[in-house]
């Protein structure tokens, strides 16, 4: 029987799949260094959380406005070309961004906007990477194939993040995000050695055709819409509770540097969960990560109530390990049951349902934090984390979906 180490070889000896998983582990790589400097750049402008929330959230309403529409363009135009439009225009930004806080010319405004158009171009790439996997793998390889290209974001990630606070720390968030410029770069180079040949759709349809299509896949499988709907709740309270209240927090405790060592902390996890995916899941995998999707109340709960490096390293770290065991059998459940012609355009469905509530997170944490205590608002989205697990748990479709063995 063919042990799973010598099937992780197997992965990386098909050249396109090396090619793919190189430049989405680039792309987050600079994604780590940009959210950590785009963070600190808000805070040295204005020192507001609600200006880091707007800021962040206008982010986040591109990845919602554009998701769709990477959909279509991954199921019409060749992915790989998708891919590296999508790094050059983040690389532009990104360094636009760069040069309006280096001048002395950034402000809150500019620098929202320059943040839409980096969520824009996140957006349109997303379904392209995701849904080209099974097309550099053969079947077999499908499983151990979504664990080391998730394992090399993850880790690019960590990376990313420890160096951006580091770089913060030393250089400032300029220099930080104009590093993350660079890094954009160099994966759409990563991407340019993908040479896979996705067979042509037959015929050309209206795009809000082609739309109404990957609705019908996505809303005819209560399993996937169910998942999308508890990661609105679970992304939405994540993205205002660590990103936006956990910057405040973090500089009034641990500093800004430890700050990026502890969100390093949950992507190197999620590194170790990589590894334990690739090696053996449950038959009812998705079952299994969905519950363990509880486990990002935790974070949260101890930035209210032991905000030190301590606690906070171990509690990201277990959030990590946690999430990866879902978002590969999440995956691999997608790519086994969606016909690969209108996988990107699910995809894109999964992406808009799970972004579509950022926003609101992003801009209501600071104003929350402010009416009801930050302690308080951390807890209550903790517990909203476990209500929507819950709620999924009772789906059953969740319980009941399995994956198969050759994935």
């Amino acid at each position: 029987m063919t042990t799973e180490p010598v099937r992780v070889r197997r992965v990386l000896a098909h050249r396109d799949f090396r090619g793919l998983a190189a430049g989405r582990a680039l792309m987050y790589f600079g994604n780590g260094l940009a959210t950590v400097g785009l963070t600190f750049a808000v805070l040295d402008l204005s020192g507001s959380l609600v200006d880091l929330g707007v800021v962040l959230g206008a982010r986040s309403v591109a990845l919602v406005v554009f998701a769709l529409a990477g959909g279509v363009l991954a199921d019409r135009l060749p992915r790989q070309a998708v891919l590296q439009g999508a790094c050059a225009l983040a690389a532009l930004s990104q360094a636009a961004i760069a040069a309006g806080v280096l001048s002395g010319a950034a402000s809150v405004p500019l620098l929202a906007g320059l943040s839409l158009v980096n969520g824009a171009v996140s957006a349109v790439g997303l379904p392209a990477a995701v849904s080209l996997i099974p097309r550099t793998v053969p079947a077999a390889l499908l499983r151990p194939a979504n664990a080391v290209a998730r394992m090399g974001m993850m880790l690019g990630m960590a990376v990313g993040m420890s160096v951006g606070g580091g770089a913060v720390g030393l250089a400032g968030p300029a220099w930080t995000l104009a590093g993350g410029a660079a890094v954009f770069a160099a994966a759409g180079l990563a991407f340019a050695t993908v040479r896979v040949v996705v067979p042509p759709r037959t015929a050309r349809t209206h795009p809000l055709r082609d739309l109404a299509e990957g609705w019908g896949e996505f809303a005819s499988r209560p399993w996937v819409w169910s998942v999308v709907l508890q990661f609105m709740v679970v992304n939405a309270v994540i993205a205002g509770g660590v990103k936006v209240l956990g910057a405040g927090v973090a500089d009034e405790t641990i500093g800004r540097g430890l700050w990026g060592v502890v969100l390093g902390a949950e992507t190197a996890g999620a590194l170790v969960g990589g590894v334990l995916a690739a090696r053996r899941q449950p038959r009812r995998a998705l079952l299994f990560g969905v519950a363990l999707t509880a486990v990002d109340a935790l974070p949260l709960l101890t930035l209210g109530y032991a905000p030190s490096v301590p606690f906070l390293l171990p509690a990201l770290f277990l959030t990590g390990v946690a999430l990866e065991q879902f978002g590969v059998a999440w995956e691999v459940s997608l790519q086994q049951n969606i016909p690969p012609d209108r996988l990107a355009r699910v995809y894109s469905y999964d992406a808009l349902g799970s972004f579509v509530a950022l926003p609101i997170g992003e801009t209501l944490a600071g104003p929350l934090a402010a009416l009801l205590g930050t302690r308080t608002t951390l807890t209550g989205g903790a517990a909203l984390i476990l209500l929507a697990t819950l709620a999924v748990l009772a789906s059953r479709g969740v319980r009941t979906l399995e994956v198969r063995p050759d994935g």
